[in-house]
């Protein structure tokens, strides 16, 4: 879809927008939120967020602009520089970009794009949710990525697949549609 640079740069832009709100969601209300209510004693996730003083992160309690501000950066820089040249690359090893049917190459871009961004996402996440308080071991770290990485992975590769890459492109195509129109001229 994107044909230039700055195409690229505003649909990973989009995409990362969406994607980390949706996982900051997932990981604070799906993963964490009954154990967050446990411990605080709060009727929800978002005053059992606001009676500890905020969300866990770097060793401190930030509040959650802060986290998916934080996470937006390093999930925007890792989706430029490692997601999506090399996704694109492995789904062009696998399929001829103009022999394949489209829907097929995208999604085999979008399957590329959640196993590269899902372990090295998690990775960085297990860095930024690390118990400091307990003292640093790095088998603590790797279990901790470990298990990032399979609450996260069914969730990123179906929700990327099925709700938020399909939004992105229609968006996308909105934003760009006399671009594209000038191309299929």
């Amino acid at each position: 879809m994107p044909r230039n640079q700055f195409q690229r740069m505003v649909f990973a832009f989009l995409t990362v927008l969406v994607t980390v709100h949706a996982y900051v969601f997932y990981s604070l209300y799906v993963v964490n939120g009954s154990t967050l209510m446990q411990v605080t004693g709060a009727d929800s996730v978002i005053h059992a967020i606001h009676a500890q003083g905020g969300v866990y992160m770097f060793g401190k309690m930030l509040p959650i602009w802060a986290i998916v501000l934080i996470e937006f950066i390093f999930a925007y820089g890792l989706e430029c520089i490692m997601g999506s040249p090399c996704s694109f690359r492995l789904a062009c090893k696998n399929f001829e970009l103009g022999k394949t049917h489209p829907v097929i190459f995208e999604s085999a871009i979008i399957c590329a794009t959640v196993g590269l961004m899902c372990p090295a996402m998690s990775f960085l996440a297990a860095w930024f949710y690390y118990p400091y308080y307990a003292g640093f071991n790095i088998f603590t770290l790797l279990a901790n990525w470990l298990k990032l990485v399979c609450f996260n992975f069914p969730f990123a590769f179906f929700t990327q697949l099925f709700f938020i890459q399909p939004l992105i492109r229609t968006v996308f195509k909105f934003l760009f549609r006399k671009d594209i129109a000038n191309r299929a001229k």
